[in-house]
């Protein structure tokens, strides 16, 4: 049995969720949001809880029923509290700034990059050098971070570059540091 497939989603209050068919459907205060999930797993709601099981035990329905309770579980969260990652922008003259839902990123090029906000995705300019990507898909949140981060992704020398908040960057010495022994 699988060690995250067989556990429970226990629903949080004021959330709702939906079985038809193939189409589990999650509504909460955040929004709506629904997964498709394989026709041989099956979703049972009782008693507060979500419980995800497969048909048989081979290898194909073992590996898909807990990533089907995890992504029901992903959801759930979504609904209730919504993801978010924050990125950060260093270098001299780097710098994002809100134009309407779309983010204006100036990152050294000869023109600014212009950065469309994805349906069901809000961008948010906390500062010239923070942006933070938040939404109730973790998908739709990790995607688009990661999209806006292979913009100008971090360079090992000085360190520009767009980056993840919590991401570390593994810097080089450079040539001159070599030149000196």
């Amino acid at each position: 049995m699988s060690r995250i497939g067989r556990l429970p989603i226990v629903l949080p209050q004021g959330v709702k969720v939906s079985v038809a068919g193939t189409s589990v459907t999650v509504e909460g205060p955040k929004g709506k949001t629904a997964v498709t999930v394989n026709p041989d797993i099956t979703v049972e709601v009782k008693d507060g809880k979500v419980e995800v099981s497969r048909k048989d035990d081979s290898i194909r329905n073992r590996s898909l029923h807990g990533l089907y309770r995890q992504l029901i579980n992903n959801a759930v969260v979504g609904v209730t509290t919504g993801y978010s990652k924050s990125l950060t922008i260093n270098g001299v003259g780097y710098r994002a700034e809100a134009k309407g839902k779309n983010i204006l990123f100036t990152l050294g090029y000869a023109t600014q990059i212009e950065f469309v906000c994805p349906e069901g995705v809000e961008l948010k300019v906390d500062n010239p050098n923070k942006v933070t990507v938040s939404s109730i898909d973790k998908q739709k949140v990790g995607q688009v971070a990661a999209d806006i981060r292979s913009l100008r992704g971090p360079e090992p020398y000085k360190g520009k570059g767009i980056k993840y908040e919590q991401e570390v960057i593994r810097r080089k010495a450079g040539k001159t540091a070599a030149a000196k022994k």
